[in-house]
């Protein structure tokens, strides 16, 4: 069984925003990459704030109590702790009878982390699992790089996973994942520590990150390539049928992309979930926040069979195929 929802909070910074901050224009940034708008934590809030408020959220949406959950994974490539979020915020939901762990696979978070959850459930020992993907990648763009700073934003959804006897009562029917390091240069946040000398004879760095770079036509390339041939592995795996797919949900980094891999696939774009217009690329958290609006708005129904692939740095992709219920 699958129960998810959404925490969507922070500033809203629109392309008319965006105008006064790098020389850009709200024409230039939709016809690119459909974006209209993408929220923005401001100094008060944390990501563990809007991560823990998504988890409370699921919990509550599926009526599971804090001390059934197993397992607790958060997805996030921008963590408020380096060591890790995911003890925290399971602490803070009132889950003590879980481990928890963070995962880091950037904007293929969230899918990872699914699976990876699925994975303890299958083998048995472990009944229900709390997955959040959340990230704040705003504090770590170039906000005088017009091609990345437009782009990002932040978010956080959180999935309820319940072992079930069969798929009929909803779960996940097949997955594939990959990654290439050698494509690491094209979407990267690189390390970039000051030397130090630590005495007469040695060195060390203190620690620091560059901003975000992406060389964007190399990431669209991969991307449109990459990601169908990823959702027919997965398809193949679950046994189903382009034909038989209700939704198609892609990270939600370019409407452009979406619209390839949609058309690659034979998919129709009115079968193709997207909120990115409204909350730009959110990594981790765009899958879910995606997923939960779709399901609160009664597109996604009980029983509805939906391809889900996510992409991004790494280079790292993968899909899945789940039934929602």
């Amino acid at each position: 069984m699958l129960v998810l929802t959404a925490c969507v909070t922070g500033t809203q910074v629109t392309n008319k925003d965006m105008e006064s901050i790098v020389e850009t224009s709200d024409e230039w940034i939709q016809t690119r990459t459909g974006i209209e708008a993408r929220r923005v934590l401001d100094g008060n809030q944390s990501l563990r704030d809007i991560a823990i408020r998504a988890g409370k959220n699921a919990l509550e949406s599926a009526g599971v109590d804090p001390s059934e959950i197993d397992l607790v994974i958060a997805a996030t490539s921008s963590p408020d702790d380096m060591f890790g979020d995911a003890p925290s915020i399971a602490s803070a939901l009132g889950i003590n009878n879980a481990f928890a762990f963070d995962l880091t696979a950037a904007c293929s978070g969230f899918l990872f982390a699914t699976i990876t959850a699925s994975q303890f459930l299958n083998a048995g020992g472990h009944k229900k699992a709390l997955i959040v993907g959340a990230d704040a990648l705003s504090r770590w763009v170039d906000w005088t790089d017009r091609n990345t700073c437009v782009l990002f934003g932040d978010g956080a959804g959180a999935m309820v996973l319940t072992a079930t006897e069969t798929a009929e009562e909803g779960g996940i029917l097949g997955y594939e994942m990959h990654s290439d390091g050698n494509g690491y240069c094209n979407l990267q946040l690189p390390y970039a520590g000051e030397k130090v000398e630590i005495g007469p004879s040695h060195t060390a760095t203190n620690g620091a990150y560059t901003p975000i770079s992406m060389t964007g036509k190399e990431v669209y390339k991969f991307a449109t390539r990459s990601v169908p041939e990823v959702l027919e592995e997965a398809l193949v795996n679950a046994g189903v049928k382009v034909e038989e797919v209700d939704w198609l949900l892609l990270h939600q980094a370019n409407i452009r992309i979406m619209e390839v891999v949609a058309q690659r696939m034979g998919i129709p774009m009115e079968k193709v979930l997207h909120n990115l217009e409204d909350y730009g690329n959110t990594s981790a958290g765009s899958i879910p926040i995606a997923l939960a609006e779709a399901v609160a708005s009664g597109k996604v129904k009980k029983g509805d069979t939906i391809a889900l692939a996510g992409f991004g740095a790494g280079l790292s992709w993968g899909a899945t195929v789940i039934r929602w219920g």
